[in-house]
């Protein structure tokens, strides 16, 4: 695909993650809006994956450590034919495959169940070690929200990866700057992103505008450094692609009316190439 195509196709994710969003009268609109170019351009431009084979060992993982942002990583896979788009209607209904946080035991093309902030870059981290350790050239990606930097244990992961050696693995920030109970700055300041993940260990790749499609696939496409995971520290916007929502920290955890859907998608278009 190229940079248009992507594109186009991030636009028909945004218009999916707000119809579910809606139609379940829950969710979490603001950060999942702010990282499909990182998942779109992850999953069309990097990931070897086949939605026939969704379980093929060979394949690479990717572990959406925002579990909350799920209505994206959901929106990707259907549209990538990993699953019929017909259950989108179905999102965060009982017994629905599509619940409000990935479940790997539901849905095809879910590497790993997360939920719990923190704990999904771990997963990250251990995927990637065991393919080095069986000797396999699998990649592993993962994206963090920016008040998750907040957990410990995220810290603990990194450090980990570094020491591992583990080239393999790409971590993206999602650092909208916003998270449910306000600015970063406001919860627990998180200081200069680019100085810790490299104090970590990492090789960091910061991205002044991370809803920009063509340096996130840039940046994603960046030699590996022998022996340094790669982190990618995108500077997002919160509700990227809706006037009303974006910067809005109230939109994180909000479902939008049957009339605000409605203008929010005629403010995204339909994503037509011109």
């Amino acid at each position: 695909m190229n940079c248009l195509e992507l594109e186009k196709m991030a636009v028909t994710v945004r218009r999916d993650i707000l119809t579910m969003i809606c139609s379940a009268g829950s969710g979490h609109p603001g950060g999942s809006l702010s990282m499909v170019e990182l998942l779109v351009a992850t999953y069309c431009t990097q990931m070897h994956v086949d939605p026939k084979h969704p379980d093929a060992p060979e394949r690479d993982r990717f572990v959406l450590s925002k579990g909350h942002a799920a209505p994206c990583y959901y929106a990707v896979l259907g549209e990538l034919g990993f699953f019929d788009k017909a259950e989108f209607k179905n999102f965060r209904q009982l017994h629905s495959i599509l619940q409000g946080h990935p479940d790997v035991k539901k849905v095809p093309g879910i590497d790993a169940s997360t939920g719990s902030l923190g704990q999904g870059v771990s997963i990250a981290v251990g995927m990637a070690l065991g393919a080095k350790a069986a000797g396999k050239n699998m990649k592993v990606y993962t994206i963090l929200g920016d008040g998750e930097l907040q957990e410990g244990q995220v810290c603990e992961a990194c450090t980990a990866a570094a020491h591992y050696k583990l080239d393999n693995l790409t971590v993206m920030i999602d650092n909208n700057g916003l998270q449910i109970d306000g600015t970063n700055d406001e919860v627990m300041s998180l200081g200069n992103l680019h100085t810790r993940f490299e104090t970590f260990g990492l090789n960091v790749i910061e991205l002044p505008d991370g809803n920009d499609m063509q340096a996130v696939v840039y940046a994603l496409a960046l030699p590996t450094i022998p022996g340094k995971p790669k982190c990618i520290l995108a500077h997002t916007t919160k509700g990227k692609g809706v006037s009303f929502m974006e910067n809005q920290v109230s939109w994180h955890g909000r479902a939008p009316s049957a009339e605000e859907l409605k203008v929010a998608l005629k403010e995204l278009g339909d994503g037509k190439i011109e």
